[in-house]
């Protein structure tokens, strides 16, 4: 029987990037949230004398080969375990297939999640599975491993190196998916031509990114969430409902939101300025509705806001939908809920 799960997006609360090192990558210090908004992803397989996968979509640019961070993922963990097996997997597409959500890397870990079912694969892979994984995740690409903690979560080096942080509350996000591409590589190579101009260097570079992931980490295990009203026992804010207790969430409370940043906006916004009039529109600095925090996620194009209230998140989509920009409204999801609710029942 097929098993469907769910392939939940991200957001990077926080990202700070270091000097292009020698190995041409860029260490990287960045606070990763998980959403509830989410890809369905269904798998079927069988154990075969010879491994056959087919990859379908209903979205056309999403690739159907070894392209896909789900082929590859699938066919990695079956490779190192050594099984054959015939697998079919369908990605039903809810999230933008770019944009700095994170939705191809999820759907890698949401096909790996259903292969273990269809295949039974716990008693077989052993004890050291869960660091196997991980080690898998990582080659397929950095922001992958992610998906196998969930919840908030410190991404190190190049991302992928991760480490749980203490959920905050769950709250209310919107996030805004212009009409905008956003290169990558390009904005890395801005971000390389800022680094020469300001003489940042991997060396420097490395005593900044050590000193913000230790911020990082202190700051959230200062946001340990306690019980509130109007949070479920899953983590998860009861349908239609504001984060109750008192009115402010731990990402104020901590001082997290006077700093947290991503180094990202110095370069994108320049190239993109209609970018930086929608990260303005979620913020509504100085209003009532002002959002706890907003920001670029990843490179880009997606940008969000984080509010209380789902007024405040709900007017924020208003904002958005007069100057033309398509909009989301979901919630943060904790790690708890996470794994909770990834398979479709």
């Amino acid at each position: 029987m097929p098993t469907a799960v769910r392939s939940h997006a991200k957001i990077n609360l926080g990202l700070g990037i270091g000097a292009p090192r020698s190995d041409g990558f860029h260490a990287l210090a960045t606070v990763y949230q998980t959403l509830e908004l989410y890809d369905l992803v269904t798998v079927t397989a069988r154990r075969a004398a010879k491994t056959a996968l087919r990859l379908t979509s209903n979205d056309r640019r999403v690739p159907g080969d070894a392209r896909n961070t789900a082929w590859k993922m699938t066919a990695l963990a079956l490779q190192t375990l050594g099984i054959a097996a015939e697998v079919e997997i369908h990605i039903e597409k809810r999230l933008p297939v770019q944009g700095g959500l994170g939705a191809g890397s999820a759907n890698a870990v949401a096909a790996l999640i259903g292969l273990e079912v269809e295949l039974d694969l716990a008693a077989q892979a052993g004890e050291l599975w869960p660091a196997r994984r991980l080690q898998i995740a990582e080659q397929v690409g950095s922001d992958v491993p992610l998906f196998l903690i969930g919840g908030t979560v410190l991404g190190l080096d190049r991302g992928q190196q991760v480490y749980p942080l203490p959920d905050i509350e769950p709250v209310w996000c919107v996030v805004a998916t212009p009409a905008v591409g956003v290169s990558t590589p390009q904005a890395f190579r801005d971000w390389d031509a800022l680094c020469l101009t300001e003489g940042l260097t991997a060396e420097t570079s490395a005593v900044k990114l050590n000193e913000l992931s230790r911020a990082y980490a202190s700051a959230f295990a200062g946001a340990i969430p306690q019980g509130r009203p109007g949070v479920g026992s899953s983590g998860v804010l009861s349908a239609g409902g504001d984060l109750a207790g008192p009115q402010e969430s731990a990402l104020v409370r901590t001082g997290i939101t006077s700093w947290i940043q991503n180094d990202f906006e110095r370069v994108v916004f320049s190239q993109h300025p209609s970018l930086a009039e929608i990260k303005r529109l979620l913020a509504a600095h100085g209003t009532p509705e002002a959002a706890l925090h907003a920001s670029l996620s990843g490179s880009g194009s997606a940008l969000f806001g984080l509010y209380l209230a789902r007024g405040d998140a709900e007017a924020a989509q208003q904002r958005l939908q007069a100057a033309g920009v398509q909009s989301h409204r979901t919630r943060t999801l904790p790690r708890s809920a996470y794994w909770g609710e990834m398979l479709q029942p």
